[in-house]
C-alpha cells in the first residue's frame, strides 16, 4: 500500500464540499448584491422627506396676490443687454421691475396717459379675521390688490401697514373662519435643514418647490436689516410673499429674493426670518409704521490687513468709520476707529452683523456696547435712538492741489466750499493726483479726503506731509477717506527701501 495516496475520506468530502459551493458562490454573490441594492434603496427612500401630509395641511392657507399699478410714463434708461424694450405685464413684469426697477423705453411724453402694470406675488394668511402676510415689494405702488384664496375666491385688500427695509406688508381681506398657517421659530433652523416653499411662480397657484437651508444671516447689498435665510429651493417670479416651512409645518420665513444672472432660478433664493418678520407686523398692525433702533454709525467691515493695522490676532467686528453728529453713538463716546465686537451681549463677527442687532433692539433701550480701541477693550452704554425715515448719505467732493513723495501722492486743503459740501468742520486733505505706490496699492482714489493717518487726525496739508514721513514701514497702517458714498477705511503699508 502506498501510504501517500492515503486520505482521510472526511477530507476529501470537505474538499468536495468545497468545491460545489465555490462553484454556486457567483450566483450566490450576485444575489446578495441585489438584495442589498434593494434594501439600502428602501432604507434610502424612507429616509427622504415625505411632504404631501404638509403640503395637504397648510397649503389651503397660502394665497395668491395680483396688483395693478399705474405708471405715469415710463423713463428712458439703460436697459441690460438682451432685455426687452418694454416692460412686459403679468409675473415677468414683476422681476424686472423687482430687479431692474421701472425701467423701459419713453412711449409717451409728459402729458400721455397713465400706463396699467400688473404684477403677481404670493402671500400667507396669519389670523382667520383676513389677515395677510407678504413683501413690501409686492403691493408697493399697487392701486388695487386682489387676494385669491385657494377655494378660487377673490377678494380686495387693503394695506394695513407696509415696510421697505426689511420687505414686509401687512394686507386685511373682508373675510372670516379663513385657513391660517402656523407660525415657527426661524431661530431654531439648522444649515442643511430641509425646508419647502409654496407659491405662484409666474402665475402658477399653489405650486411647491423643496429643498434644504443653504446658510443663515445673509446680508444682501441694500439690504442691511434683514439677516436672511439663504436656501436652494426653487424661486422664480411670483413666488415672493409666500412662505416656507420646515418639516413641521411651520412658516419660518418669507420668501423675498433671489440671486440671478439670468433672471431665473439659479440655486440661491433668500428668505426673511419670520422670527424678525412677525416683530415687524406686530408694529405695522399697531401704527402702521415700524421704528428700529439706531446707533449713528457708518461702518465696514475688518480686513486681514486692517486688522493687523489695529493690533488684532484676526479680522472681527465693525470698524466705525464715521460717527453722526448728534447720533447716540456720538453721545455715548464712540469714536473713528473703534472697532465694535458685541452689541447688548451679542457677538460681532462682521460689519453686516450689527444693523439687524441694531434694528430690533427697541427706541430708547440703554444698550452695552463692547468696543476695541487702539489695542483695548471697552465697553460703553448707548442709549439707541429711533432711525430715521431716510438713510443718511455722505456727499463726495471734486478733486482740489500739494505734493507728499513717500506716498507718492499729490493732496492740497480743502476750501471752505468744499468743507461744507462734504460736512467737515476740520482737518483733512484732498486727493488730486496719485501715482504708483503705497497709496495707490492701498486703494486711495483722486477725489478721496483723507482725514486720518495711522490712527492721527491729519489737520492740513502740512501736517500730512509730516505725519507720511515719520510712518514705519514695512507694517499695516489703517488710513481713514471719505469718498462717494461714505467713509472707508484702507490699509496701507510702506515697503522698506
Amino acid at each position: 500500500m502506498n501510504v501517500k495516496n492515503v486520505r482521510p475520506t472526511g477530507a476529501y468530502n470537505l474538499e468536495n464540499k468545497r468545491r460545489v459551493v465555490l462553484s454556486a458562490r457567483p450566483g450566490l454573490v450576485m444575489g446578495f448584491i441585489l438584495a442589498f441594492l434593494l434594501l439600502s434603496s428602501q432604507v434610502q427612500a424612507s429616509s427622504l422627506p415625505d411632504f404631501t401630509e404638509l403640503v395637504e395641511k397648510h397649503s389651503a392657507a397660502v394665497v395668491n396676490i395680483s396688483t395693478t399699478q399705474k405708471i405715469k410714463h415710463p423713463k428712458i434708461s439703460r436697459m441690460p443687454r438682451g432685455m426687452p424694450e418694454q416692460i412686459p405685464e403679468g409675473p415677468f413684469g414683476d422681476l424686472f421691475r423687482h430687479f431692474f426697477g421701472e425701467q423701459g423705453r419713453d412711449f409717451g411724453g409728459p402729458d400721455s396717459e397713465p400706463q396699467e402694470a400688473k404684477s403677481l406675488g404670493s402671500g400667507f394668511i396669519i389670523s382667520e379675521d383676513g389677515y395677510v402676510m407678504t413683501n413690501h415689494h409686492v403691493v408697493k405702488d399697487a392701486t388695487e390688490i386682489l387676494v385669491r384664496l385657494s377655494d378660487r375666491r377673490e377678494l380686495v385688500a387693503e394695506v394695513i401697514g407696509s415696510d421697505a427695509r426689511s420687505d414686509i406688508a401687512l394686507l386685511k381681506v373682508d373675510a372670516d373662519n379663513l385657513p391660517v398657517v402656523t407660525i415657527g421659530d426661524s431661530g431654531h433652523l439648522k444649515v442643511g435643514e430641509w425646508v419647502l416653499a409654496i407659491g405662484s411662480p409666474f402665475g402658477f397657484d399653489h405650486s411647491v418647490t423643496a429643498g434644504i437651508v443653504s446658510a443663515k444671516g445673509r446680508s444682501l447689498p441694500r439690504e442691511n436689516y434683514v439677516p436672511f435665510i439663504q436656501t436652494d429651493v426653487a424661486i422664480n417670479p411670483g413666488n415672493s410673499g409666500g412662505p416656507l416651512f420646515d418639516l413641521e409645518g411651520k412658516v419660518v420665513g418669507i420668501n423675498s429674493q433671489i440671486y440671478s444672472r439670468t433672471g431665473g432660478f439659479m440655486g440661491l433664493s433668500f428668505a426673511i426670518p419670520i422670527d424678525m418678520a412677525m416683530q415687524v407686523v406686530a408694529q405695522l398692525k399697531d401704527g402702521g409704521k415700524v421704528a428700529r433702533g439706531w446707533l449713528g454709525v457708518l461702518i465696514q467691515d475688518v480686513t486681514r490687513e486692517l486688522a493687523e493695522s489695529f493690533g488684532m490676532d484676526k479680522p472681527r467686528g465693525a470698524l466705525v468709520a464715521k460717527v453722526l453728529k448728534d447720533s447716540p453713538a456720538e453721545k455715548a463716546g464712540l469714536e473713528v476707529g473703534d472697532v465694535i465686537t458685541r452689541f447688548n451681549g451679542k457677538p460681532v463677527v462682521r460689519s453686516s452683523n450689527l444693523p439687524p442687532l441694531v434694528g430690533i433692539s427697541p427706541v430708547g433701550e440703554k444698550v452695552k456696547v463692547e468696543i476695541l480701541r487702539k489695542g483695548k477693550l471697552k465697553t460703553l452704554k448707548v442709549t439707541l435712538g429711533e432711525l430715521p425715515d431716510d438713510d443718511m448719505q455722505v456727499a463726495a467732493g471734486e478733486p482740489g492741489t500739494t505734493n507728499e513723495t513717500r506716498l507718492n501722492i499729490t493732496v492740497m486743503d480743502l476750501t471752505a466750499e468744499q468743507r461744507k459740501k462734504l460736512d467737515i468742520k476740520e482737518g483733512g486733505v484732498i486727493v488730486q493726483k496719485i501715482q504708483a505706490g503705497p497709496a495707490r496699492k492701498a486703494g486711495v482714489r483722486r477725489g478721496d479726503v483723507i482725514l486720518m493717518i495711522n490712527n492721527v487726525d491729519v489737520k492740513d496739508a502740512k501736517h500730512f506731509a509730516e505725519i507720511s514721513a515719520d510712518l514705519p514701514a514695512d507694517k499695516s497702517l489703517p488710513l481713514l477717506v471719505q469718498r462717494r458714498g461714505g467713509p472707508v477705511f484702507l490699509a496701507l503699508k510702506i515697503k522698506e527701501k
